[in-house]
């Protein structure tokens, strides 16, 4: 690489990028851990896409119509951090640089988008980022089919590396954009041949630009140094009716002495080689000092679209005022008013009738109605749509020639599906929800955790719950999954006992502003339980008195979804035989445990023995509630699952496994002595 020949052909250019491989050397060092190659070999790369590209105003980074810049690669956050500060963020000051990595700082290791707002998405997880990308462009096409093109009209740009490429999920995300030909999503791989432990090829052989092509993408090769033949292949990108992608041949730590070896993925913090590498730059400022020509070069890039910011600005005040109604509430997340009113009047249709439902069944009828209400809503299932029951009458199919279509198939892609509606999410202005069966959240798990951690409020519409979907067996029955998701910080695991919690547990989900809900569907038929009317949400409050002892209490049956009716049934014989017995229905622990002290103890007092009714394994949250919350309030049982299912029909396999009212209340009267 004749880096001398590029400074010297493109001495403004190289004086801009070379402020980004500095930044990146000095905050690497001080912290003396990150990742230097990645930022350092991008650098011109980035350089030609925010100075002649990128629609952004650094004074506004959360302008609704702006490009999204996507750093999937976010190991190489430095070039994030460096890019935002040069251009002028108010947030990523020269403090926050110097304090790369450190407690406190926004410049986390890897790029998080809860510490400051111009930071897109949380990257890190290799491919998570270019799997975003996908939602992000979808989001785009749908806004602007509802809008317009004079209100939404953006690209989404990202940076991927090999590590990226590798990754299964990049597959699925890659599979679905060429599908649907998301011709505004621009993907830069930094093909730089390596990986931690050494040359892609100790790993890989795949011809990347053919499998790019083969899935629908238009594809590119070029020199990643050379900020002409950028600049023409972003040019080109931005002209074609497909997904594009640019292969970016560049050299990882270019200049450096660890510039094409393993070496330079990771920290270079070596003086003598930082100063050497300085010198091939033509850097000769201090740590951390960048020249005020050059920051002044930046800026003007940071500033350049606050005209086009302005414009947009009022031709949006120009639009009518519902239509500016509407964009303003999808884009802040807030539900609109009618949904309280349309779950309360459906509720009492249901207490009134009392039909018999699986939850699956029950959820897609409350979507009927829900969709219609809220436009913003994007569902979509793995290739299950008919068993997940996710598509209502009027959402029509997102697809190359209908974008205002609202439902996706996603194929047989959990993984891609789940990143994509963490993408969705992310962009704003629309409400993503995706179904498969509950054990297949093992497949979707990555993103699923990713959603919580980036507080966005995705809703998973798992279904086939437990051993009640019978004959598929084991492979197909989740047992461990809900512990697995009430594992997870920030998340809503919602189990709905019948047609009326679901609705309820809908109303819960959709008007989240900062956490994912995960709603554990049946596949069998459930009763009707909420048989008196309530106009409060009840799952609200994650657990409440279903039905109360006659006489004495002597003992409270705790249960969720299809075995709060076990319980039921379990109350009736307890009763007949004078044990007084109180049913908590208990949907959602994460939403009980929330509620103030005196309310959990009013539900669940001091004294009664407790047995808990989950067909499930007991380490999913119970012993908090079964045994006390100090731990020795109660004595205790369980009714679940031991280990693993089989393949018989449901009914059987209840009976199999002893999880039935029969079970319920010899473990009462074995407590009782």
């Amino acid at each position: 690489m004749d880096i001398e020949a590029l400074k010297s052909a493109h001495p403004d250019h190289w004086s801009k990028a070379a402020a980004i491989r500095a930044l990146t050397l000095d905050a690497v060092h001080a912290a003396n851990s990150g990742h230097s190659g990645m930022p350092i070999g991008m650098a011109d790369v980035a350089t030609v896409l925010f100075e002649k590209h990128m629609k952004f105003d650094a004074a506004n980074p959360t302008w609704p119509d702006r490009d999204r810049f996507i750093l999937s690669a976010g190991h190489g956050s430095m070039l994030l951090y460096s890019l935002l500060y040069l251009v002028g963020d108010a947030e990523i000051t020269l403090d926050q640089i110097k304090n790369f990595r450190q407690k406190g700082a926004l410049t986390a290791g890897h790029p998080e988008n809860f510490l400051a707002a111009a930071i897109e998405t949380t990257t890190g997880p290799l491919g998570q980022g270019i799997a975003n990308s996908v939602g992000f462009a979808m989001a785009e096409e749908i806004q602007r089919a509802r809008f317009g093109a004079k209100i939404v009209d953006h690209h989404t740009y990202v940076i991927a590396g090999d590590g990226c490429l590798m990754e299964g999920v990049s597959h699925e995300a890659i599979g679905i954009a060429g599908r649907h030909e998301l011709s505004k999503l621009i993907v830069l791989w930094d093909n730089n041949d390596i990986t931690i432990d050494g040359k892609v090829s100790l790993s890989d052989r795949t011809d990347q630009v053919a499998r790019f092509t083969a899935a629908g993408w238009h594809v590119q090769e070029i020199d990643g140094h050379n900020p002409d033949e950028i600049d023409a292949a972003i040019t080109a990108a931005k002209k074609s009716a497909q997904p594009s992608m640019i292969a970016c041949k560049t050299h990882i730590a270019l200049g450096h002495a660890a510039q094409d070896t393993s070496k330079g993925h990771g920290a270079l913090t070596d003086a003598d080689q930082m100063a050497a590498a300085k010198a091939v730059y033509g850097w000769t400022t201090g740590p951390f000092e960048v020249p005020a020509a050059i920051k002044s070069a930046w800026e003007a890039i940071g500033s350049r679209g606050s005209d086009t910011r302005a414009a947009w600005e009022a031709r949006f005040a120009a639009a009518p005022g519902n239509k500016q109604k509407e964009f303003t509430r999808q884009l802040a997340g807030e539900a609109p008013n009618k949904l309280s009113a349309t779950i309360k009047a459906f509720k009492k249709q249901i207490s009134d009738e009392k039909p018999k439902y699986a939850t699956r069944k029950s959820s897609e009828m409350v979507l009927e109605l829900i969709n219609p209400l809220m436009p913003e809503t994007v569902g979509g299932s793995a290739d299950l749509t008919g068993s997940n029951n996710t598509k209502s009458g009027d959402m029509g199919v997102f697809d190359v020639d209908s974008r205002g279509g609202r439902y996706v198939y996603w194929g047989i892609r959990e993984h891609g599906m789940a990143s994509a509606m963490n993408g969705m999410a992310l962009h704003g202005g629309v409400r993503p929800y995706g179904g498969t069966f509950m054990c297949f959240t093992d497949y979707a798990r990555p993103a699923m955790r990713l959603s919580a951690l980036m507080k966005q409020p995705v809703v998973y519409v798992m279904t086939h719950d437990s051993i009640g979907l019978g004959e598929d067996g084991p492979t197909h029955q989740p047992v461990e999954h809900l512990a697995i998701s009430r594992a997870t910080p920030n998340t809503l695991v919602i189990r709905p006992a019948d047609t009326v919690e679901t609705a309820e547990a809908w109303e819960v989900a959709l008007t989240q502003e900062a956490t994912p809900s995960v709603l554990s569907l049946t596949r069998q038929g459930l009763p009707t339980l909420r048989t008196e009317h309530k106009t409060k949400n009840m799952v609200a409050q994650g657990g409440y008195v279903l039905a109360d002892a006659e006489g004495k209490r002597e003992a409270i049956l705790i249960a969720t979804g299809s075995e709060v009716a076990l319980a039921m049934e379990a109350r009736e014989i307890l009763q007949a035989e004078g044990i007084g017995v109180r049913v908590v229905s208990m949907p959602c622990m994460e939403l009980f445990a929330a509620q103030d002290e005196a309310y959990r103890k009013r539900v669940l007092p001091g004294g009664p023995v407790r047995v808990g009714i989950e067909a499930a394994v007991r380490e999913g949250g119970w012993d908090r509630w079964l045994l006390g919350e100090r731990g020795r309030e109660a004595k205790a049982g369980f009714i679940g699952m031991p280990g693993f299912g089989a393949s018989a029909p449901a009914g059987e396999l209840f009976e199999h496994f002893g999880i039935t009212a029969a079970a319920a209340v010899a473990k009462v009267k074995e407590l009782l002595g």
